[in-house]
């Protein structure tokens, strides 16, 4: 007696669980421009990587001899995979199936997939593409629900692993389509997720919103791309689904597989000493003037290495990850475009979830200086700007990460202590300028009465500036010894290099996540 039969039925349940949700429902999954899951997972892969998990979950009818008559697969896929041979782990709803809301299987895989990445400390990526849970229970309807449709009171709460994640492995996640409730949730609990143009991340949708708040809108209105890239919601906006899965894999190149180890250096092709004579002249001797913040960076990091993330929430702050000499570095700029460069509550608080990042995970981080103060005037205040800015600053203080700080131009006010760790690296370029107040506000305030009785107050108030921002001057601070050094912009690159090369040496991997105390 053998097991053929019981081998042949493994299979013919494999067979159909290729199917997912019928050539109906791939046709308009094809027709909308989506991928399915599977060729998402087989995109995003190294070719023929993918070992799935639970590859026969879901649910089965069988006749009255026991034989299958139908099979509906779990609209969950979760397995092992690698990227560039790295391995990692990898799950995402299959929207064919009921639009990914989760079926019975298809919940426990969803709910096992934080599971396996903290059991293996292997990078998840998440792949988003449904709703949450219905009314009806999962696979339930209305007259019939499903039974037991919740948790029994003892069992672990699966957001434990959801949070938990975050301090232990890189989890990144895409939005390839709606995604709501749960998935939403997921999407979120990530260091870095992108969001395709015909995505939409919502709570609930416009039906929900209607019934509850009598408000007639959109999916897109309620939460595409224009909505979530200003919200913070996510981080990244992808062209397309190629365009998104290209940035995961870009992104998980700069980390390690989890906190206990440092992130792989490459080998960098480019120049140590290259010079760019464009630094010496990027900043304009004229103050008022703006300039190029993103093509300072990519003047000093390795070429073609800056990955930028979060660009249009709090987009006075530039974040995102790059290499120097082949080493993964944090980038963290003033963009003197958005405010001057001012620090607002929402670029308070990417800086606030950027320290936290680079700190999980061991990163170094390359701070550039432009900071005029905290974002004045009614708005700021009502946005609590000055809490959410002070946390940002506590928080910088209980960071363990080699830190350089270059000033690149003004660092004034309260706000200029966010780009200072403890035991900074501190570059200062000869167009820096310090204070406690901007040479413009602090003219106003200490001299009105002498600018008012003035003949000429414009002429007054000018004279006054020019006088006073002399006094701003770099100098002062490196007789002070105040910074490490006072250097010629074109030596910044290979300063930091001499810098992270000592740096990365004296790192050890972290023994526990980090961890803060309390924040403001």
């Amino acid at each position: 007696m053998s097991w053929e039969k019981d081998i042949k039925e493994i299979k013919k349940r494999e067979k159909l669980s290729l199917k997912q949700g019928g050539e109906e429902a791939i046709n308009k999954q094809h027709a909308k421009g989506r991928k399915t899951l599977r060729e998402r997972i087989d995109f995003i892969l190294d070719k023929d990587s993918f070992d799935e998990i639970g590859k026969i979950s879901g649910s089965a009818n069988l006749n009255d001899s026991g034989e299958l008559e139908e099979f509906t697969p779990a609209n969950f896929l979760l397995g092992f995979g690698k990227i560039n041979k790295r391995d990692i782990i990898i799950g995402g709803e299959d929207f064919t199936l009921k639009g990914g809301s989760p079926n019975p299987a298809g919940l426990r895989k969803s709910i096992y997939t934080e599971e396996l990445a903290l059991k293996y400390k292997l990078p998840l990526i998440r792949l988003h593409e449904g709703g949450g849970g219905s009314v009806t229970g999962s696979g339930g309807s209305a007259k019939k629900p499903t039974i037991p449709n919740s948790e029994p009171v003892f069992s672990k709460n699966r957001f434990q692993s959801l949070a938990r994640c975050l301090g232990v492995v890189p989890v990144a996640a895409a939005a390839l389509g709606p995604v709501a409730g749960l998935p939403a949730a997921r999407l979120v609990a990530s260091h870095f997720s992108v969001m395709t143009e015909n995505s939409q991340v919502i709570i609930a949708g416009p039906a929900v919103v209607k019934r509850a708040l009598g408000i007639e809108i959109t999916k897109e209105e309620l939460g595409g791309p224009e909505v979530h890239l200003k919200s913070g919601v996510v981080d990244n906006f992808a062209e397309d689904e190629e365009d998104a899965l290209h940035q995961i894999q870009r992104f998980l190149s700069y980390l390690p597989d989890n906190y206990m180890n440092l992130a792989t250096p490459i080998q960098s092709n480019d120049k140590v000493n290259r010079i760019e004579k464009d630094l010496a002249s990027i900043i304009p001797v004229n103050r008022r003037k703006a300039y190029n913040m993103r093509k300072l960076l990519n003047l000093v990091v390795d070429k073609d290495s800056f990955f930028e993330m979060s660009k249009f929430y709090g987009p006075s702050l530039i974040t995102g990850l790059a290499r120097l000499n082949g080493h993964s570095v944090g980038i963290l700029a003033n963009d003197c475009m958005y405010y001057a460069g001012a620090m607002t509550s929402d670029a308070s608080l990417k800086i606030r979830r950027f320290i936290d990042f680079v700190n999980t995970f061991n990163i170094p981080v390359l701070s550039f200086i432009d900071e005029p103060g905290f974002m004045i005037g009614p708005d700021s205040e009502q946005s609590g700007t000055i809490r959410h800015g002070t946390a940002a600053i506590s928080s910088l203080m209980q960071s363990i990460v080699p830190w350089a700080s270059i000033i690149v131009r003004k660092v004034y006010g309260v706000a200029g202590a966010a780009h200072f760790a403890p035991d900074s690296y501190t570059l200062s370029w000869p167009s820096a300028e310090s204070g406690a107040l901007p040479v413009e506000g602090g003219v106003a305030i200490a001299f009105k009465k002498e600018i008012e009785n003035s003949e000429n107050p414009e002429e007054k108030r000018k004279e006054l500036e020019d006088l006073l921002s002399k006094r701003s001057s770099p100098f002062p601070r490196a007789e002070n010894f105040s910074v490490h050094e006072l250097i010629d912009p074109i030596e910044t690159r290979p300063k930091l290099i001499s810098w992270i090369e000592l740096a990365i040496k004296s790192q050890t991997p972290h023994l526990e996540p980090y961890k803060t105390t309390m924040l403001p």
